[in-house]
């Protein structure tokens, strides 16, 4: 429930604090005094979009703040703040919160009812909504399995549309697909294969110069007495001759041997080599044709042949794809069939709890609408079940249902839709009906009504002070009004008054005792001019009400 509110700098409110209680909780005021201003307030403290036009003129911000407590007593302190430049922070408990998350947390606070019940219940697309929350322990858990449900039922329906749709565009590619396939696999290719063939090529461009120039190291090393290895041995054989007079002579000798060992290697590396050399125009042809061949295939499939064989790989995917598409599709087909079963059976278990829900709903609603003056009118909760175009139960992810509130208010008439019939006044009853029977089922510990008492007077208007009472035994209740026969229902009552000076206009909230509130039910009941007679009158009404 809200415990406390404070607002700062909102509209035409300067800097007002208020307590509210456990039961019926009156505002009143006069016209433009700035009643639906705090109620505007809370529910941008709760979780509405802020508007930076509620600002008050030359402020910074406004600040709203609530003290609210749950079903378990827990208070935690709600804070908003509305800059002028358009920014705004929500606060639980002074930590900063996301917008979205404040309005989940305060949806288990407070429920306000204003002027956009009243359009819910014109709109027939929101009539299955409140009924669904009439036995929503059971109704819920329904809906939730529905929409996972439908949502793997809607993939299924998609991939089998996309299947067909590619199965016939993959029959005029498949033979082209399969003449790729085979290019690519006829030509053998194996990664690195044209580097390695470049390089090849190379050698087979310059054998000639290659096989003279390596010729000639040859000889030069090895061939004739005047060789490379020839002076090396001789040299060593040299200092052979003296190395026992030195060991440095010793060491170059070992050094040279060494060098003579390591060359003669060289000389029969070279040799080896020129031996495999091949002058052959026919191996060249071959090479160029292998890399033109290569080329070729970059163009088409991909700039290396890495890319090529996976291209190819892809392909042949695809073609396996598309010759088991068949067998994909009576799979995905069966698949469908099973969740099209179960989405039926889910809607049908639905459908069932929803128009029991209806039934019950419709026969509490009459029995409330007749306590509140509907005298010859009768609520029909309409309950049908939609088909698709072959007459078949229309599955969506919120059953197959329509549900729509028609309402006769004379004997004999045919029921009609509310926004054909249902006048200003007759919705305002309508609503408070729904939130008497609906109120006893949820767990939400403040309402907070606005407008209420839209378009009715009188009798009718006692009747509703009263059922306003009913609802406070179970919860608390804020309301706005400006009838005395709902105001003297009230337990906590406060004035809302709107005081101007010569530099601004402020908004103050006052609690009313026992003799305000007299003097205030007098004031509703009689205007400015407040006489005896009125505040007898008063007294009286506010007797009435407690019975």
């Amino acid at each position: 429930m809200i415990k406390h509110l404070s607002i700062k700098d909102f509209a035409i409110i300067d800097n007002i604090s208020v307590d509210f209680h456990e039961g019926l909780n009156i505002l009143t005021g006069e016209t433009g005094a700035g009643k639906s201003i705090i109620i505007e307030a809370v529910s941008l403290a709760l979780g509405s979009r802020a508007d930076t036009a509620f600002v008050r003129s030359g402020k910074e911000k406004s600040i709203i703040q609530l003290i609210v407590s749950d079903n378990n007593d827990d208070e935690s302190i709600i804070t908003r703040e509305v800059f002028s430049s358009g920014k705004s922070t929500c606060k639980i408990d002074d930590v900063l919160v996301t917008l979205s998350h404040l309005n989940a947390v305060c949806k288990e606070i407070a429920d306000i009812h204003g002027q956009y019940d009243h359009q819910s219940l014109l709109n027939s697309d929101q009539h299955i909504q409140l009924v669904d929350s009439y036995d929503s322990a059971l109704i819920l858990p329904l809906k939730e399995q529905l929409k996972t449900k439908f949502k793997a039922y809607d993939d299924i329906k998609r991939q089998l549309s996309t299947l067909t749709r590619n199965q016939l565009e993959a029959s005029r590619k498949m033979d082209f697909m399969r003449f790729e396939s085979q290019e690519i696999l006829s030509a053998k290719l194996s990664p690195c294969e044209d580097e390695e063939l470049t390089g090849r090529l190379l050698l087979l461009q310059n054998s000639e110069k290659i096989v003279a120039n390596l010729s000639a190291t040859y000889d030069l090393l090895y061939s004739d007495e005047h060789s490379s290895l020839s002076g090396l041995i001789k040299g060593a054989n040299y200092l052979k001759e003296v190395s026992s007079f030195s060991t440095g002579i010793a060491q170059f000798e070992a050094e040279i041997l060494d060098s003579y060992y390591k060359l003669e290697d060289v000389c029969h590396d070279i040799k080896k080599y020129l031996d495999q050399i091949s002058f052959s125009p026919i191996e060249i042809d071959e090479t160029i044709k292998r890399l033109e061949l290569i080329d070729g295939f970059k163009r088409k499939y991909g700039s290396t042949i890495e890319k090529i064989l996976d291209y190819e790989k892809a392909i042949s995917q695809q073609l396996e794809e598309i010759e088991h598409s068949d067998e994909l599709k009576e799979k995905l087909q069966r698949e469908l069939t099973l969740y099209q079963d179960e989405l039926t059976g889910l809607s049908h278990e639905l459908s069932k709890h929803r128009c029991a829900s209806a039934e019950i709903i419709e026969k509490k609603i009459n029995k409330e609408l007749l306590e509140l003056n509907f005298n010859h009118a009768a609520l029909v909760v309409q309950c049908q079940n939609l088909k698709d175009v072959d007459g078949n139960p229309l599955l969506t992810d919120n059953g197959y249902d329509h549900i729509e509130f028609l309402i006769t208010t004379n004997k004999g008439e045919v029921p009609k839709p509310l926004v054909k019939i249902a006048s200003g006044g007759e919705i305002s009853r309508i609503m408070l009906a729904f939130k008497r029977i609906i109120g006893d089922y949820d767990l939400i510990p403040t309402m907070i009504f606005d407008e209420i008492d839209s378009g009715i007077s009188g009798a009718t208007a006692s009747i509703v002070g009263k059922k306003l009472a009913e609802i406070s035994k179970n919860h608390q209740v804020i309301c706005i009004t400006h009838l005395p026969q709902i105001a003297a229902a009230g337990d906590y009552n406060y004035k809302i008054d709107k005081k101007t000076t010569d530099q601004h206009t402020f908004t103050v909230i006052s609690p009313l005792d026992d003799d305000s509130k007299i003097k205030e039910i007098a004031r509703l009941l009689g205007g400015m001019t407040i006489t005896s007679h009125t505040l007898k009158n008063a007294e009286e009404l506010i007797n009435l009400a407690k019975f």
